[in-house]
Order: structure tokens, then C-alpha cells, then sequence
């Protein structure tokens, strides 16, 4: 396989999130799969080794969780889960600390709420925590917390949770690891399909057909390529590929899809906006307001407002919207809901001097 630019970026990145799928690690008749898992520490202990640091977002919780409970399939009610994941978070974090322990590598253990990435505080606090344990040498081994996460409140497969994570932690690439050996144009299982080695942009995901997830997991490809992408935005170059291919991924990234990151990294705070906050609200914005903030960057004034809803305070995340429903935009708002309620529709001039700042600043929006 030829290598590209993005290979490159992969090979030489200094900071790397290695996402492993359920699937990988985990059988579903006899839970955690140890040689397996013992492999995919075996590459991962190379690329540190080469000079890399790696952060590792391990699925499988629920899934080692099955067998030692007598479960017969994946539990599909939420007490289940979260009794399966209390029970697999154990088991994971005992299996991969006892591996990495061959090498004399110290193992932590971080567990994640969508609540924790949404909160700048709890983003913040997180991202101390990354950043300590790469600087101690140990190996972060971060979740999703299945045990207290809700249907509402919960990234929905650790795809996205470590795209997200790639970001927090300020890495350079992002690999993820699973059952597949890369992006198709449609279904290999059916044949007539075939891989995508390299995506420079989305036109080149044009007439793909992405599925769910197995019955171990909640991904899929189509949440692979959701990452994948939400990372390439962010500007990460991510290489999607099977984990047996694990030490070709991270010895020369010459397996499986590369995509390439866009030119410009969005700022943590921007990315943040834009992808892990929770929206609390959303503004009505009139036509010349949307071109202003979504094609223009510029800042939110009362003038082009329309209409408010929900409950939201100064600080919060909040959607921009079009007269049609369509978010065009999120930004930081910078009053609470019934102060902009008053506001809405008036020039500057004509508000108190306590109101005249915009209601969105330019700083902190991000258009979609």
C-alpha cells in the first residue's frame, strides 16, 4: 500500500488514542478474550516504546461482564447493562492491567459520562487527569461509565467517545481498532465490496453504506465513520483497521482506511462547542443573522433574533438556528434566557448599556 500523507502523520505521531472495539477483546459465550487482549498490548507497548504516547479507550465492559454472569446475549434494558458493566469494568481493567504488567507498565483506569466531556470543568478535570498519567508512564485506560450512564446522558458507543477524547487529550492521530480491516463501499460480507484505502474529504464517502453495530457491541461502522470523521474535523488523522492488524496500524499505519484531517485543528474550546458540549437552549435567528454567524463568523446581535427556547444561562452551550429548525451554528451564549428574551429583535443602540455586548460573541461560535 502506497503511503500517503496521512500514513505519515500517523506513523510519526508523538500522541496517539487507540480505540479497541467490544468485539475485539470479547467472546460472547467466554467473555474477555486474554490472548487477544495480550496482543493488542504487545503493539501498543511497541509504539511506546518507539517513543509514542498512547492512550487506550477499551470497549468491552458489558461484554466481559455477559459470560461471568450467565447472560445469554447482550442485555438490551439499562439495569443489565448496567450490572454487566460493573461487573466486565473489573474483569477489563484486571486484564489489561495484568498485561501491561509484563512489561513493568503501570495501568489507570479513567471512566467517562457524556455529563463529564459537556462540563468545562469536568472536560478540564479530565484532561489534567490524561495528561498526569502519560507524563508518569503509565498506559490510561478510558470507558465510557456504563454504571452510572443513562439512555439520555451517554456518548452511545465509545467510537465517538474516543474521538472525543483524542481531542481532550490533545493527541496527534487517532487509530481505531475493531473486527473490520477498514471502510467499504458497501457490505463485505455480501461481496461486491471494496475498501476505501484513503478518505481526503467527504466526497469521497459518496454512495457509502455504513451499518450498525454486532451483537457485543453498540457501534458498527456506521459509528466508526461518524468518529472518524468528528476526529478529521477536529484535524486528527484517524486510520480505521482490524485489531489483528494491530502492529501494522501502529508500526506503519500500512493497513486499513486512512482519513485525512482538515488543514486548520478547531481550538479546544471551539471543539468543545462544537462536539461534546451539551446545547441548553436554542435561538431563532432571522436570515441575515444566520449569513452573519454561519457564513461570516461574525458575532450573535439581539437584532437578528427571532425567538428563544429552552432554559439556558450566560455561559451555556446553545443551537443557532434558521427559521426552519435547521442549526446552523452553536456558540457560548452570553445572557440568561430571560434577559435575551427582552432583547430580542432590538439594535444595540437602542438596549441598556449592560446589554450592548453580543449575545453570542465571535470567539466562541462555531458554525456546523
Amino acid at each position: 500500500m502506497t503511503t500517503s500523507a496521512t500514513r505519515q502523520q500517523i506513523t510519526g505521531a508523538r500522541s496517539i488514542v487507540v480505540k479497541i472495539g467490544s468485539s475485539a477483546l470479547t467472546e460472547l459465550t467466554t467473555g474477555l478474550d486474554v490472548r487477544r487482549l495480550d496482543a493488542l498490548a504487545d503493539a501498543i507497548e511497541a509504539r511506546m516504546r518507539a517513543g509514542s504516547d498512547v492512550i487506550v479507550v477499551s470497549s468491552g465492559a458489558i461484554g466481559a461482564g455477559i459470560a461471568p454472569l450467565g447472560l445469554k446475549a447482550r442485555p438490551k434494558d439499562l439495569a443489565t447493562k448496567q450490572a454487566a458493566a460493573s461487573v466486565g469494568q473489573l474483569a477489563l481493567a484486571h486484564a489489561w492491567n495484568t498485561s501491561f504488567a509484563r512489561y513493568d507498565r503501570t495501568v489507570g483506569q479513567v471512566l467517562l459520562t457524556a455529563h463529564d466531556v459537556s462540563l468545562r470543568a469536568h472536560h478540564a478535570n479530565a484532561q489534567r487527569t490524561l495528561d498526569r498519567l502519560r507524563s508518569l508512564g503509565a498506559v490510561a485506560i478510558v470507558n465510557e461509565n456504563d454504571t452510572v450512564a443513562t439512555n439520555e446522558i451517554r456518548f452511545g458507543d465509545n467510537d465517538r467517545l474516543a474521538a472525543l477524547v483524542a481531542h481532550l487529550a490533545g493527541a496527534d492521530a487517532l487509530v481505531l481498532l475493531s473486527d473490520v480491516d477498514g471502510l467499504y463501499d458497501g457490505d463485505p460480507r455480501k461481496g461486491d465490496a471494496t475498501l476505501i484505502p484513503e478518505v481526503g474529504g467527504p466526497e469521497d464517502l459518496d454512495g457509502v453504506i455504513a451499518g450498525s453495530g454486532g451483537a457485543l457491541g453498540t457501534g458498527g461502522m456506521a459509528s466508526k465513520l461518524s468518529a472518524a470523521r468528528l476526529a478529521a474535523d477536529a484535524g486528527l488523522p484517524v486510520l480505521l483497521a482490524a485489531a489483528a492488524d494491530a502492529s501494522a496500524a501502529l508500526t506503519d499505519a500500512s493497513v486499513g482506511t486512512a482519513f485525512a484531517p482538515r488543514p486548520q485543528r478547531l481550538s479546544a474550546r471551539k471543539f468543545w462547542v462544537r462536539h461534546a458540549a451539551e446545547a441548553t437552549g436554542r435561538l431563532i435567528l432571522d436570515d441575515g443573522a444566520i449569513r452573519a454567524v454561519a457564513g461570516a463568523r461574525h458575532s450573535l446581535l439581539a437584532a437578528g433574533i427571532v425567538a428563544t427556547k429552552g432554559r439556558f444561562y450566560n455561559g451555556d452551550v446553545v443551537d443557532l438556528a434558521d427559521q426552519k429548525g435547521q442549526t446552523r451554528a452553536r456558540g457560548v451564549v452570553g445572557y440568561d434566557a430571560g434577559e435575551v428574551a427582552q432583547m430580542i429583535g432590538k439594535s444595540t443602540g437602542d438596549l441598556p448599556a449592560d446589554f450592548r455586548r453580543p449575545v453570542v460573541h465571535a470567539d466562541d461560535l462555531v458554525a456546523l
